[in-house]
């Protein structure tokens, strides 16, 4: 496992119940994590900073061949849309488990990414065409299109490099932040330029692949409730998506892969405007953090098909077994303080209490009472996922279990997940990708 905390744990679950040993690396921050103790085998590799330890290519490929591994799980984030990384595995005979490198590099690069879809006639956003460098080649695309717009890193993700502008006298600025933050976070300062869809959902759809060509889609998930470009719930099926249209999405994920000749799991993010039409948006080519959802929601289990399929296996369901069950909703505990604009709260976890052990709920985590939070990756503390036969009461459930659930020695933002699920609009899913940082935060300021 090329990776940390509660998906190296979920990774090592999935390979034991496999019956395949399991190889952590860790970082000296993580000594005494959980995944390190649940793995069979374990190896620090390097200092607490990531690139030190878990975006170290060679020291990761080189632990890999000594401990005898034939394969490497990146998990989400770090390496894990890496495509040096997915070819440095393939020179040194390791399967590096995700699509192709090539693939990786195109879809990464969000401008191609783009052009790509529409190749393959799947609907975009309005906006640029390839990767723009200067603020003059953004304004003239921004002159062509007009306001809102947002300014996008081509090899951004989770957030980063992201800005919106709405006039002319903030480009400039905005141009110049959403570079210096792509070149600090992924080394790459290219821009493209999105037109702003308002009042959209965010709606995602994951597919898997085999090397027979059998695509699998599975149901979607709205992603809508996020604040600065992270999200904070997500949920599966969306209740306003008809099966017809749900359907009509498949589709076009299906021959996007086509397109792509695509292995392995992925996922297609798009927005949806009030008439339900969809925009690409773009793709991640790995497993999400939210897949728990649509495990919850189909009984499929995803980390083990990843790995079948890396095995050369077919898949081991068909499209008929993707039905919507039910309904899931995920909430991501994360140690952070939202009385100061959500500041990750680093420390060590005297007391966790998790309210497992009912019917519909599961808690994915990587700590445990007296496990440290460093400062140097992440804030999640676990991933706690409800479901149940319909929305309404899928709500009503995880709304009693995030008021159960206790974290004693640091800062977390269970009261503002609490208030969350209490809302109105949350509850009768009227909520767009901007209520939570335009309305609901707004009204909590002011209360």
């Amino acid at each position: 496992m090329a990776n940390r905390g509660e998906i190296a744990v979920q990774i090592i679950r999935a390979l034991r119940e496999m019956n395949i040993q399991s190889v952590a690396v860790y970082s000296t921050a993580d000594r005494d994590s959980l995944f390190v103790k649940l793995a069979d085998e374990a190896v620090c590799i390097g200092g607490p900073q990531p690139t030190e330890s878990y975006l170290n290519m060679a020291q990761i490929v080189n632990t890999a061949n000594l401990m005898g591994c034939d394969a490497i799980h990146p998990g989400y984030g770090f390496l894990s849309e890496n495509a040096a990384f997915a070819q440095l595995c393939a020179d040194c005979q390791i399967k590096f488990i995700g699509p192709d490198p090539e693939v990786i590099e195109l879809m990464g690069d969000k401008a191609r990414a783009r052009e790509t879809m529409q190749d393959a006639d799947v609907p975009v956003v309005p906006g640029s065409h390839g990767i723009l460098t200067t603020l003059n080649e953004v304004q003239q695309v921004v002159d062509s299109i007009g306001y809102p717009v947002l300014l996008k890193a081509t090899a951004g993700g989770g957030g980063k490099g992201i800005r919106r502008v709405d006039r002319d006298d903030q480009l400039e600025s905005a141009f110049n932040q959403a570079q210096q933050e792509a070149q600090m976070a992924v080394g790459d300062d290219g821009i493209y330029v999105e037109k702003v869809i308002d009042h959209a959902k965010h709606i995602e759809m994951q597919v898997i692949a085999d090397d027979a060509g059998h695509i699998v889609y599975l149901p979607e998930r709205d992603c809508s409730l996020q604040r600065n470009h992270q999200k904070v719930i997500e949920e599966s099926p969306s209740s306003l998506i008809t099966p017809e249209n749900r359907q009509i999405l498949g589709q076009i994920v299906v021959r996007a892969c086509q397109k792509l000749n695509y292995t392995n799991t992925g996922t297609f993010e798009f927005l949806m405007d009030p008439q339900q039409q969809f925009y690409f948006m773009e793709m991640n080519t790995r497993l999400q953090v939210e897949h728990t959802v649509t495990e919850e929601v189909t009984g499929l289990e995803l980390i083990k098909a990843q790995i079948l399929v890396a095995q050369g296996q077919d898949l081991p369901f068909t499209q008929r077994d993707a039905q919507v069950k039910g309904y899931a909703v995920e909430c991501r505990l994360n140690a952070e303080d939202p009385a100061q604009d959500f500041r990750p709260a680093a420390g060590k976890i005297k007391q966790l209490d998790l309210p497992t052990g009912t019917l519909g709920v599961r808690i994915d985590t990587g700590v445990t009472s007296n496990s440290m939070v460093p400062p140097f990756y992440d804030s999640m503390i676990a991933k706690v996922i409800v479901h149940h036969q319909d929305r309404r009461q899928a709500l009503a459930k995880m709304r009693r279990v995030i008021g159960e659930l206790s974290v004693n020695g640091l800062t977390t933002n269970q009261q503002f997940l609490l208030e969350l699920l209490e809302d109105p609009v949350v509850n009768d899913d009227s909520f767009t990708t901007a209520y939570v940082e335009r309305d609901f935060l707004n009204q909590q300021a002011g209360e």
